[in-house]
């Protein structure tokens, strides 16, 4: 996952670099008379790593638009809270600034997709940028109530 600007530029070079090299191996397998299935199977290594380079960038993309999506799962806050930052147009420096942390922290925190963050941390992030959040649960167990259940 991208998570900031220098590793998007990265991103995009590498992209360019990946392309070069695909066409490369393309020319030199071509020379080789290979059937177009063999030469299909030859670059399917380069043009996997291509495409999820690829799918990166976009996510990243959607992201600096503000394109989140809702969040269905607490399971992915982690990537949501760093989609958020990234959407607020904040560096993790700033968002370090704003909770009085290290930017290291901030960047360990997202490296590991903030891997067992409390609600009390993840509400702290959302106030910090900015961000009121609302949960929803669907289809709630106390919806379909059996009418025979005994309360005590």
């Amino acid at each position: 996952m991208i998570r900031t600007d220098a590793e998007y530029k990265r991103a995009l070079e590498k992209l360019k670099q990946d392309a070069r090299y695909v066409e490369q191996q393309r020319s030199r397998l071509q020379e080789m008379n290979l059937s177009t299935d063999e030469e299909a199977y030859a670059l399917q290594p380069a043009l996997s790593f291509t495409a999820q380079l690829k799918e990166e960038i976009e996510t990243y993309e959607r992201m600096r638009r503000g394109d989140l999506g809702p969040l269905f799962s607490f399971a992915h806050i982690g990537r949501w809270l760093v989609g958020a930052r990234i959407a607020r147009n904040l560096t993790q420096q700033d968002l370090a600034d704003r909770l009085g942390v290290s930017p290291a922290q901030v960047s360990r925190d997202e490296r590991n997709d903030y891997h067992g963050i409390t609600v009390e941390r993840a509400q702290r992030i959302l106030e910090a940028l900015g961000v009121q959040f609302r949960a929803e649960a669907a289809n709630p167990i106390f919806a379909d109530r059996d009418s025979d259940l005994e309360y005590a």
